[in-house]
């Protein structure tokens, strides 16, 4: 059977952008920028799915498409090195990503990121330096959009989105919890051959957070049939179950995940919405049995 042409357009997109991102930097008519990635108070699951990167790789992108400066994972340097690493890429032309939300309960104390010259240095410091100075700056996976599971009621640490935090500067939002690696390699890619993509009201590149789930999910016409599982595993529409595809923003059920195995509906169980503004306060409960 033949693959659709709009699923194959939408999953697509991004290695079509970094592709075309590698030949005008090899011609010399675009210049590689530097990347800084800070991890602020979350998982690191965003960074893990990064690496999970197939289409282009991980070290593909790295190489040929940014310098990677800054990392608090994955670089070489460690302790006060890296840290002066951090204060001079931010001197320099540079996209900021964040990954986690800021927390800014007692000066930041719940994150801290560094110690250097005798004091303790928090994410939101590190934030706060590098949002300062950033061309574009990126809040990628949903405590770095929104809060996410970091700012969940109580939120005792004080958590807050990166735009929260950097009230007068322009934030584009990729959320998911993850995110997908190839929405941020190709948004960083549409960032250096064209500028700022087209963004949706809340900030999000529209190529890819432009489609409901519910739209282009494989279960859909079940939906349309009004046949409905009743627990979870079992064939039919997972609406009543709770599933979040009806509101959520992504394009998942086309791009999947894992080399593009596979993705939640179709391992038999519901979109939780990790997408969506409100995640996961205004997402619960996950599942909804009756």
């Amino acid at each position: 059977m033949s693959e659709c042409r709009i699923n194959n357009r939408i999953r697509s997109r991004a290695q079509e952008l970094v592709h075309k991102a590698v030949r005008e930097i090899s011609e010399k008519r675009k210049d590689k920028i530097n990347l800084v990635w800070i991890e602020a108070t979350g998982c690191s699951g965003n960074i893990i799915s990064f690496l999970n990167a197939d289409a282009p790789s991980f070290n593909y992108f790295i190489t040929q498409v940014v310098n990677f400066r800054y990392t608090n994972s994955l670089m070489l340097a460690q302790g006060a090195e890296a840290f002066e690493e951090f204060t001079e890429v931010i001197k320099e032309d540079f996209i900021m990503i964040v990954d986690g939300a800021v927390t800014t309960k007692d000066n930041g104390a719940y994150t801290y990121s560094a110690y250097y010259d005798g004091s303790l240095i928090s994410a939101a410091d590190k934030v706060a330096l590098a949002g300062a100075n950033a061309r574009y700056i990126l809040a990628v996976g949903a405590c770095a959009v929104s809060g996410g599971v970091s700012a969940a009621a109580p939120n005792p640490s004080g958590c807050m989105s990166v735009q929260q935090f950097l009230k007068n500067r322009r934030v584009i939002n990729l959320p998911g919890c993850p995110c997908h690696p190839d929405w941020v390699m190709g948004t960083i890619a549409n960032l250096i051959l064209y500028g700022e993509p087209e963004l949706d009201d809340f900030n999000r590149p529209k190529m890819f957070y432009g489609n409901l789930i519910h739209d282009y999910c494989e279960r859909r016409s079940f939906f349309e049939n009004r046949i409905f599982a009743e627990s979870v595993g079992q064939e039919g529409c997972m609406f009543k179950l709770g599933c979040r595809g009806p509101v959520t923003r992504t394009d998942c059920p086309t791009r999947r995940w894992n080399d593009r195995v596979n993705w939640p509906v179709g391992d038999n169980t519901p979109c939780i919405g990790c997408a969506q503004v409100g995640f996961p306060d205004l997402m619960e409960p996950f599942v909804r049995m009756e």
